[in-house]
């Protein structure tokens, strides 16, 4: 168990955090299961998919994207980041892009084989929410 206040591995049967002092439950930086650093407006921790209680669905930004979109875009433009840039995955996106672009595509096939192999985790369901924690639909 974690503090979800500053993500420090708690003791069994803690009622407060060693390291920040906070309350056991109190918080929600970090995921209680797993000690990631999560998102304040996630419903999962994208770490682990632990369920992140007490958190209240954000009234914007919850449309599920699709799991094929987003498949195939990984398939079939996965060189380029479309994939992650859907999902909401910037960072990752743009290191995708940079790679291709800046190698005046010599790199591309690094990029090519990372997104394909994304593209079939996602088809798979390795992969199954976003960058927000919001699960993909069918």
């Amino acid at each position: 168990m974690y503090c979800k206040n500053c993500g420090n591995e708690l003791f069994r049967g803690a009622s407060v955090c060693t390291k920040c002092g906070a309350q056991v439950g109190a918080g929600g930086n970090f995921c209680p299961n797993c000690g990631q650093q999560t998102d304040p407006l996630a419903v999962v921790c994208v770490k682990c998919g632990y369920q992140l209680t007490g958190r209240p669905i954000p009234a914007y930004g919850t449309e599920q994207k699709s799991k094929i979109a987003a498949g195939l875009l990984g398939i079939l433009l996965g060189s380029l980041g479309i994939h992650n840039f859907y999902l909401g995955f910037t960072n990752k996106a743009i290191a995708q892009l940079l790679i291709t672009v800046l190698s005046c595509g010599a790199l591309g096939v690094v990029s090519g084989i990372w997104g394909f192999v994304e593209g079939i985790m996602i088809l798979t369901g390795s992969m199954s929410f976003d960058a927000n924690g919001v699960p993909l639909k069918e």
